[in-house]
């Protein structure tokens, strides 16, 4: 195992040391492989310091311990009360000179408010003597 990590290092500081050649792309590649040289025996030794994996024994459970039902008494059952009626929709509002009528029932049929004008109220009294 030593030599391992032994042959490994020198591998990658023979790596770090190949020159290369002047130029700005090759710059920040040399910056990366310098982190890799310096960090490499880091992450090495802490992958080789990882445990293995064991899995922990299964635990279960006991099983579960049934009882009888409990009894009720036998008026305990008390029906609901009715549900209030809906209140009625008014459907007409009246005016002195026409009403609004809601026609539809909101479920088949959309609500829709329509305006019924009075009709005329005819001819004029005769004026008085």
């Amino acid at each position: 195992m030593k030599r391992l990590v032994a042959v490994a290092v020198v591998a990658t500081l023979l790596v770090a040391l190949v020159p290369m050649p002047a130029d700005a792309h090759v710059v920040e590649a040399a910056l990366a492989l310098g982190a890799f040289v310096v960090l490499s025996p880091f992450l090495l030794l802490g992958a080789l310091a990882q445990p293995f994996y064991v899995p922990s024994p299964a635990v279960y459970a006991p099983p579960a311990a049934y009882t009888s039902a409990p009894a009720y008494p036998v008026n305990a059952y008390v029906p609901a009360a009715r549900p209030a009626p809906q209140p009625v929709v008014k459907r007409e509002v009246v005016y002195a000179h026409g009403r609004h009528v809601l026609l539809g029932d909101g479920v088949t049929s959309a609500y829709q408010w329509v305006w019924v004008p009075n009709p005329p109220a005819g001819t004029p009294p005769p004026p008085p003597r």
